[in-house]
């Protein structure tokens, strides 16, 4: 009679550790690029209608992850060859175009769709591919990935908070995607260090799959979150209660550490603007300064709101109005299309749902006047 194979626990504890270092030195030698690109998205479950953002995921059923080929391929722009009849919009910004407090169908991509568009004997089709987070780098870099889905006209959000220089690097999304963001700094000769501390440095370690086991886990969550936002719509928490948008305002004159009387464009991250321009290419860009609340309240006499004071902006917005007018940019300035607390949730610049549907209005207007290819 055989005798039964004996086993060396020890033997197999060997074996087993070292096939896992075998596959941790693999995985740092030949990284995971790529991977966020496979996706249950736009095949299983609908595409997401902006970008994955969330910092509650039990309640947002949404969470909060780096790698740019996951986030584009849960987005429902991912989800095929674009449309022969479509005329594709690509909307740009922070969490005020993303849509803080709003639902999909309540943001300004949504009340845009809602208006259905004709251009160029197309039907108009907005995507919504702002992320919270002021920055324009931030912004660049997520312009710079979108434009490989061939849109038609960019739209483009911003305001002064998005340009100091010392938030050009340090948005969560710029600093985990080092390597895209120093391109962009080569290519369009940016005024930053490639090696600022700012940018997560890649080592051997965080290349291994134990490095690399939280972007992983990431990417499994959010395939599964598809579940819930196929089911329910939901992709942010809807808070009953949130802070109050900030009327009565310090008596502060300060501004990113800038002092009055007068800024200067070296202040400012212009030169990231134009690299912005120029990875769009020949597809048209209408920059929009957007809305933003004016109070009323104690000190508003020195600020405009809690981000600003009026020495500031109104700096900001003398030096964008001559840039873009020197260097030839479609630019509509709305800063004060809005200025009352009503038309705001919880920040100076995230708008209410009625809100959202009188910027989509005044939008309307100039987008109709875009040349066509």
């Amino acid at each position: 009679m055989d005798r039964p194979p004996v086993i060396r626990p020890l033997a197999v504890l060997w074996k087993g550790l070292l096939l896992f270092l075998i596959l941790n030195l693999l995985t740092a030698a030949f990284p995971l690029d790529g991977l966020g690109r496979v996706s249950l998205y736009n095949r299983v479950f609908p595409g997401r209608e902006r970008l994955p953002f969330g910092e509650n995921p039990a309640q947002s059923y949404n969470l909060s992850l780096f790698d740019l080929d996951a986030m584009f391929a849960s987005h429902v722009i991912a989800g095929g060859e674009k449309p022969a009849e479509e005329y594709r919009i690509i909307l740009i910004g922070d969490s005020s175009v993303w849509g803080t407090l709003l639902r999909p169908e309540e943001t300004l991509a949504g009340r845009l769709n809602a208006a259905h568009l004709t251009l160029c004997g197309r039907e108009a089709r907005v995507y919504n591919l702002g992320y919270p987070s002021l920055s324009l780098t931030k912004d660049l870099l997520l312009l710079d990935y979108a434009m490989r889905y061939d849109p038609d006209l960019v739209l483009w959000l911003t305001t002064l908070e998005a340009f100091p220089l010392d938030v050009q690097l340090t948005a969560p999304i710029v600093a985990h995607n080092a390597p895209r963001a120093q391109a962009l700094i080569a290519r369009y000769r940016l005024p930053f260090d490639p090696a600022d501390p700012a940018l997560a440095r890649s080592t051997f370690w965080n290349r291994t799959l134990v490095g690399q086991r939280r972007a992983l886990a990431d990417l499994l969550r959010l395939q599964m979150y598809g579940v819930l936002w196929a089911a329910t719509g939901i992709d942010q928490a809807y808070p009953p209660d949130y802070p109050a948008l900030q009327v009565d305002l310090e008596a502060d004159l300060s501004f990113h550490g800038l002092q009055p009387p007068a800024l200067r464009e070296t202040d400012l991250a212009f030169e990231v603007l134009d690299a912005g321009f120029r990875a769009a290419g020949e597809t048209p860009v209408l920059l929009v300064n957007e809305p933003m609340f004016l109070s009323r309240g104690e000190n508003s006499d020195l600020r405009y709101n809690f981000f600003y004071p009026r020495w500031a902006y109104d700096d900001y917005r003398r030096l964008l109005g001559e840039r873009a007018e020197r260097s030839g940019w479609n630019y509509l300035d709305l800063w004060n299309l809005l200025p009352d607390s009503v038309h705001y949730t919880n920040s100076a610049i995230h708008l209410t749902p009625q809100a959202e549907a009188v910027l989509a209005e005044r939008l309307v207007e100039a987008i109709l006047q875009s040349p066509c290819p």
